[in-house]
C-alpha cells in the first residue's frame, strides 16, 4: 500500500500542499481506510506527508535547499551518466527514447500531467540503464522520487508540458549522432534549469527570494543558459 501513495506521489496525482482525505485516497485505491491510514502513518514518520487534526493530510513541501541538494546530486551523477551512454548506445535505444518523447509530446497535447510524467520518467531510466550501472540508476530514480515531494511541479505555471518535452529533444538527437558531450550539455541543462525553476517556485510561494548559495548549488562554472538571482 505505501508503494501505491507513494507512486501517487511521483505521478502526480497527489500534489504537494494540497488537502486529501484517508477516506477519499482508500476510494482512488479502491480499498477499505485500514492500510491507506497506516501508509500514511508511515509516510508521516518520513517526514513525507502530515497529518492535520479532522481534516486529512497533506503531502509536504521541502525548503529550497533540499531541491538544489538533490539537483546538485542529480547533474553530479546524470551528466557523466549521460555521456557513458551514448558511448554504449544502439539503435535500439534511440527508438525506445524517441518512443518516449512521443509519448511525452502526445500527453502534452492532452495535458496529461501524470501520464506526461509517466514518459519522462522512462526516458531517463532508459539512458540510466544503457551505462550499466544498475546501482546508480536506482540512487537517480530515488531523487527523482525525492523530487515529486518536493512541491515537485513547475508545469503550466514557469513552462508548459510541451516546453518539458522540447528540453528533450537535443539530448535524443546528440544520442542519435553519436555526440556524447552534446548529449552531457544537453542534460545539464534540461537538469540545472529545472531545478532553478523549482528553487524559484518554491521561495516565490513562501513570499521570498532565490539564496545566491542555494542557486550556486545547481549551478556549474560556466553553465550556459542558467539564469541570474
Amino acid at each position: 500500500m505505501i508503494e501505491a501513495v507513494r507512486e501517487a506521489i511521483r505521478s502526480g496525482e497527489l500534489r504537494p500542499g494540497e488537502l486529501y482525505s484517508v477516506y477519499q485516497l482508500a476510494t482512488q485505491l479502491n480499498v477499505s481506510r485500514t492500510p491507506v491510514r497506516e501508509a500514511m502513518l508511515r509516510l508521516a514518520e518520513a517526514g513525507i506527508v502530515r497529518f492535520e487534526r479532522s481534516r486529512g493530510f497533506r503531502v509536504l513541501r521541502r525548503d529550497p535547499r533540499e531541491i538544489a541538494e538533490v539537483f546538485q546530486l542529480r547533474l553530479l551523477l546524470e551528466v557523466p551518466a549521460t555521456r557513458l551512454a551514448v558511448r554504449r548506445a544502439s539503435q535500439e535505444l534511440v527508438g525506445a527514447m524517441r518512443g518516449e518523447l512521443a509519448g511525452m509530446r502526445a500527453a502534452a497535447a492532452g495535458l496529461d500531467e501524470p501520464r506526461f510524467l509517466r514518459h519522462d520518467r522512462a526516458f531517463h531510466d532508459l539512458l540510466l540503464n544503457a551505462g550499466a550501472n544498475r546501482r546508480l540508476a536506482a540512487i537517480v530514480g530515488n531523487l527523482r522520487d525525492a523530487t515529486m515531494t518536493l512541491g515537485a511541479s513547475t508545469v503550466e505555471r514557469r513552462r508548459s508540458l510541451a516546453d518539458v518535452a522540447a528540453e528533450h529533444e537535443p539530448i535524443v538527437t546528440a544520442l542519435s549522432a553519436g555526440d556524447a558531450e552534446a548529449a552531457a550539455q544537453a542534460m545539464r541543462l534540461h537538469l540545472t534549469h529545472t531545478g532553478e525553476l523549482l528553487l524559484r517556485q518554491s521561495v516565490a510561494d513562501g513570499g521570498g527570494t532565490a539564496d545566491p548559495e542555494d542557486l550556486a548549488l545547481i549551478r556549474f562554472p560556466g553553465t550556459p543558459g542558467a539564469t541570474s538571482p
